[in-house]
């Protein structure tokens, strides 16, 4: 009998393969998806049954390629915005044999109206469920949004209200396998664990300690969250149906020269945070590889081109596959050497590093016509902020870039530096030139006053 994890680094996605018997069954399988052939056939399982548990926002499902490699049949939720054309609908109550292991259906509709989870028996142990896979309806330490939906905030959250119940009447027993791990853009309080039970949560996790439904409808409801525009074509390709990952995900290499000649839309520099800001090409916006996932569906859209520039091969071969999981696959290739390029004399550009004691002086009037943009999500800024600094989110710079201007000085700030190096280095794409970069953000400024 087999049941494993498989981690999308990045995304934090989860997905599943269980097998006993012979079969095998995939839940909510990534794009890239031989790996779980890969580990069915070396188990001597037949991959027979694929289960989503949503239309995913955050990643391109795998569920229809993964179906053509096996032939396994795909099952989904019933009430997708769009018929899912790839799946067969499924209901409350189906269940599925897996050798000595039961699959049953749960309708759990909130976190999106085809949500189902799917409840784990083992027919030689029969009393109560040995797990469920929750989906994005339930977290470690946490639950699903409930904002996809804005012209039925309160019913939807009502949904999920009703859907955790159900999860809960499995029985303090049950193992919880979640779609999404700490990190994911899916839930913000989730626990770094990655094992849980019905029982454990119903006692910790703080979403399941408010019993009220109308409380519960009223705390999702006033939850921040940001959906990147990048989600409407995670949502398109997963009732549609995506095409396989390229057979050879590394990127081509370039030379400097077909760097400058390929006319991609984005120059993206996937290096470290501190080595952009040192000095980078110019045109060339900050994205690090361990980013990519986070922020790249707010820069980047359908069908625009792209060339990546990294430190060593192994970079480029991690963005790539980032890149690949969220369907950015038009990449004209990756160019390494930037410190050669620099040795050469090429024209390199750079954003200053400020502290705590230069932006307390900048603040003090010592600067003019100066901005300090703290790049932060809402909550974030909401807890803790410098009062003379304006507010932009760093995703939302995509847009609102054209709302600053060119002339003026920005300082930006969050609550290291990492995101926003992020935004400069965007900001420095569109033609800003007086940026710097507030290092130690927000994390700085209290340690200076405490």
């Amino acid at each position: 009998m087999l049941l494993e994890k498989i981690k999308t680094p990045g995304l934090s996605h989860l997905s599943y393969i269980v097998g006993s018997g012979g079969q095998a069954a995939v839940i909510d399988p990534r794009r890239d998806c031989t790996i779980y052939v890969d580990k069915a056939r070396a188990a001597g399982l037949e991959i027979t049954h694929i289960f989503e548990t949503h239309r995913n926002e955050d990643l391109v499902s795998g569920a229809p390629i993964l179906a053509e490699m096996t032939g396994a049949s795909v099952l989904h939720g019933p009430n997708p915005e769009q018929p899912i054309v790839y799946a067969q609908t499924v209901h409350d109550g189906d269940c599925f044999t897996i050798g000595q292991l039961e699959i049953r259906v749960l309708e759990t509709p909130g976190h999106t109206d085809d949500h189902l989870a799917y409840v784990l028996f083992d027919t030689a142990y029969p009393e109560g469920a040995v797990g469920v896979f929750t989906g994005d309806a339930l977290f470690v330490g946490d639950v699903g949004r409930t904002d996809f939906y804005p012209d039925r905030r309160e019913e939807v959250a009502g949904l999920l209200y009703d859907s955790l119940q159900k999860i809960l009447s499995l029985g303090d027993q049950a193992i919880i396998y979640p779609a999404h791990g700490a990190g994911s853009v899916c839930g913000s309080g989730m626990a770094e664990r990655e094992f849980s039970t019905v029982g454990h949560e119903r006692l910790n996790n703080p979403r399941l300690q408010i019993m009220d439904r109308d409380e519960f409808i009223h705390f999702k409801v006033s939850e921040n969250h940001y959906q990147p525009p990048y989600f409407r074509l995670m949502e398109r390709l997963n009732m549609e149906g995506s095409e396989a990952p390229p057979s050879v995900i590394r990127p081509r290499n370039l030379s400097l020269q077909q760097l400058k000649n390929c006319n991609a839309d984005h120059l993206i520099d996937i290096r470290e945070p501190m080595a952009y800001a040192s000095g980078h090409l110019p045109s060339s916006m900050s994205l690090p590889v361990d980013m990519i996932s986070a922020f790249a569906g707010w820069y980047i859209h359908e069908g625009e081109s792209l060339a990546l520039i990294a430190s060593d091969e192994e970079q480029l071969a991690t963005a790539m596959e980032h890149l690949v999981r969220i369907a950015f696959d038009n990449v004209e290739g990756g160019y390494v050497g930037i410190i050669s390029a620099a040795k050469k004399g090429e024209e390199m550009q750079k954003i200053p590093m400020i502290d705590t004691a230069e932006v307390k002086s900048r603040l003090a009037g010592d600067a003019d016509n100066w901005t300090l943009l703290d790049v932060r999500d809402t909550d974030e800024r909401a807890s803790d902020a410098i009062a003379e600094s304006q507010h932009i989110y760093v995703g939302h710079l995509n847009e609102r870039w054209r709302e600053l201007d060119k002339n003026r000085h920005y300082t930006l700030m969050c609550a290291s530096g990492e995101r926003s190096t992020v935004a400069a280095g965007w900001l420095a794409s569109r033609g800003f030139d007086k940026l710097d970069i507030y290092l130690g953000g927000i994390s700085a400024w209290n340690a200076h006053h405490d």
